[in-house]
């Protein structure tokens, strides 16, 4: 899988001149994007079939700040998938591969009116590939 790069833009900094800690939950939206888009699942295609993933809890450790200008590389990889929910973690790097971020997410599987399903069962094609790109963490 490629990084998803994102290039910071000015009006993503704050007073202070780094990265406001908000746009890396933005960055992970969309390296996740980035992310299902590699595997051959379209986000678009996927909605319009009615489904969604919302996220249900998410995590940001921030390590070194980023600033106007930098390039960051964020890496999505799926720790776990279930017929229901989908966790996932996110590494932001500069420019210079030094980590400036950590991150993880955690989303469940919902048909129409945010009812919740097992995506498993109703969309195979798609949990397939998502649990093809399963890389369970380590336990502690």
């Amino acid at each position: 899988m490629t990084a998803c790069t994102h290039k910071v833009q000015y009006y993503e900094t704050d007073k202070m001149g780094i990265v406001h800690h908000s746009n890396y939950i933005r960055w992970f939206e969309e390296a996740r994007i980035d992310w299902l888009e590699q595997i051959g699942i379209s986000f678009s295609e996927w909605e319009s079939h009615g489904y969604a993933s919302p996220v249900v809890n998410i995590s940001c450790s921030y390590v070194l700040p980023m600033r106007f200008g930098d390039i960051g590389f964020i890496t999505v990889t799926a720790t776990k998938v279930t017929a229901a929910k989908l966790e996932l973690s996110y590494i932001v790097e500069n420019q210079e591969h030094q980590i400036c971020c950590l991150g993880t997410s955690s989303h469940c599987f919902t048909a129409s009116k945010g009812i919740p399903i097992s995506f498993k069962r109703e969309k195979p094609e798609y949990w397939n590939k998502l649990k093809t790109m399963e890389q369970p963490k380590e336990q502690d």
